[in-house]
């Protein structure tokens, strides 16, 4: 672990968190109960065939069997066991998912999903995703981001934009791009996006000297915006199904074995885009492959309670938890009744997170529905109102109609 950074003098714009963060990668790994954990980067989400069936034969042969999506589109494997770490890193590496090992915690890129298949975005940013990568490896200094420390590339439809990176850019329509950043309301016109954005994440990391993980954390040192931002969109989680140019689908909790990753492989067309949303964009792949794919316990369809829906790890992952949290969840959302219409520009349900502790791992930011296992049943709260506290079957239905508050 890196050196705990030393307290910063009073007064000081910048926040002194005290310690380095303890983001786990793909060669650091983070000892959980179920055994160790390792998180592997994906840039933009992007992964081909051939690498998605590596992570299923890796979770198959070092870890539990399943493999989990992350907020930012990377991936973890769980239960592995604590001497596994050079064999999975020749794993990786033989499938080109190591590039760095100096970087490779801090290679956490976003991308809009769907950039280059429904004609909507302005840019494929998939392009400015590989070249942001090779320059972020290549520039010593980005080693010294934190593993937190994330970019978004919007493709101008505001989906990613809404995740309020630490450094964004919005593709505008002359091949240039707005750049923002932390959760700023203006934005700086740049005509270099790559450049621009590798320059603001050393402004954000020479600001911070070594104690803030965010650009959020320092606005006072931050250049202004000049121009308004593009308004996010109402839902940027893309719809499943049959999309223009692929097919869409959910991964409920993020989780899926290594069966169903293989399948994912197999349905694609030699690529697989994993969402910030916990789920996965096949280009190319053909509808015929929407029943087996549901068949094998993936989201097909939007319109059901799972839409929004998160939670924890939860036990017996995690000993801190209070809960077998997705178990309950699952329970919760199958039995509830489907998700109304989007109206007037907004989403039907709340987002809804069920959390094993107060710690809250992976809850959503905005206005969402709090789940918090008590040990005796679970606590129910929408953002800024009243907690409610219920077990058993009252418990789901306190969650679907905290849900419709919107």
């Amino acid at each position: 672990m890196p050196p705990t950074p030393d307290a910063i003098a009073a007064g000081s714009a910048v926040p002194d968190r005290g310690r380095a963060d303890a983001c786990p990668g793909a060669l650091r790994l983070h000892a959980a109960d179920d055994g160790a954990l390792a998180r592997v980067r994906l840039p933009g989400g992007l992964l081909t065939a051939g690498q998605a069936l590596a992570l299923a034969d890796a979770a198959e042969a070092l870890g539990d069997g399943a493999l989990e999506t992350t907020s930012r589109g990377n991936v973890q494997l769980r239960g592995l066991r604590s001497d596994c770490d050079a064999e999975l890193a020749a794993r990786l590496r033989a499938a080109g998912l190591l590039p760095s090992d100096t970087h490779e915690r801090v290679r956490n890129i976003v991308a809009s999903p769907l950039a280059g298949l429904d004609g909507i975005g302005r840019a494929d940013v998939r392009a400015w995703v590989r070249e942001l990568d090779v320059r972020l490896c290549a520039s010593t200094w980005a080693a010294g981001l934190s593993g937190k420390f994330l970019f978004a590339l919007d493709d101008g439809r505001g989906d990613v934009a809404s995740l309020n990176a630490d450094v964004t850019l919005i593709a505008g329509p002359d091949g240039g791009a707005l750049l923002r950043y932390g959760r700023a309301e203006l934005g700086t016109p740049v005509a270099d996006p790559v450049a621009a954005a590798l320059e603001a994440a050393r402004t954000v990391l020479d600001a911070a000297a070594g104690r803030a993980w965010h650009a959020r954390e320092i606005p006072d040192l931050l250049p202004p915006g000049t121009r308004p931002l593009p308004p996010p969109a109402a839902d940027p989680n893309p719809p499943l199904g049959v999309l223009p140019g692929g097919l869409s689908l959910g991964v409920r909790f993020g989780r899926a074995s290594a069966a169903q990753w293989r399948l994912l492989a197999e349905a694609s067309a030699g690529e697989v885009r994993l969402t910030p949303w916990r789920g996965a964009v096949l280009p190319g792949a053909q509808a015929r492959w929407l029943e087996p794919l549901a068949a094998a316990g993936l989201r097909t369809a939007s319109g059901t309670a799972w839409e929004r829906a998160t939670a924890c790890t939860g036990l017996p992952g995690c000993g801190k938890s209070l809960a077998d949290v997705r178990a309950d969840a699952a329970r919760a959302l199958d039995g509830a009744p489907d998700a109304p219409q989007v109206r007037a520009g907004r989403p039907g349900l709340l987002p809804v997170h069920w959390s094993g502790c107060e710690r809250r791992c992976g809850r959503p930011s905005g206005r969402w529905v709090d789940v918090l296992a008590t040990g005796q049943g679970y606590r129910v709260t929408v953002t800024g109102g009243s907690p409610l506290d219920v077990t058993g079957r009252a418990a789901a239905e306190a969650v679907a109609q905290a849900r419709r508050a919107n």
